[in-house]
């Protein structure tokens, strides 16, 4: 995908989504994934990108919970204005939207758009995988 300033209006166009699955021995799985990965420039830290992010999530508007022992930052999040539901990671200098199935574009776009507000000067580029 393109940079974020381009004007895109599509940059959070989900292509995929994945699937759930109740495996019988208990839990959920997700078959497939689509993630988009936000790189700020310049370059931050993985403690400055998840002080911006809780900053952001701290906000009126998310619930938030991060209830892995991870070696990194896993939120869920739940964005209220929208309804939408996401996965959000940091890692190797990179902000990931982890995609689930029922999460639609608005909330993604919402949470790039606070990032950039609490980011006055950080340029990100907006890249999606799918898996």
């Amino acid at each position: 995908m393109s940079d974020a300033d381009d004007g895109t209006e599509d940059q959070f166009a989900i292509p995929c989504r994945p699937e759930r699955r109740y495996p019988h021995s208990g839990g959920v799985e997700y078959e497939g994934e689509t993630v988009f990965s936000l790189t700020p420039t310049p370059a931050q830290s993985d403690d400055r990108l998840q002080s911006i992010v809780e900053g952001v999530l701290a906000g009126e508007r998310y619930t938030y919970g991060d209830w892995f022992d991870l070696p990194m930052p896993l939120y869920l999040v739940n964005d209220e204005a929208t309804g939408d539901v996401f996965r959000v990671s940091i890692r190797d200098g990179t902000v990931r939207l982890h995609v689930l199935p029922a999460t639609d574009s608005p909330g993604l776009r919402g949470l790039f758009e606070h990032l950039r507000a609490a980011t006055d000067d950080v340029a990100w580029r907006v890249d999606c995988h799918v898996g």
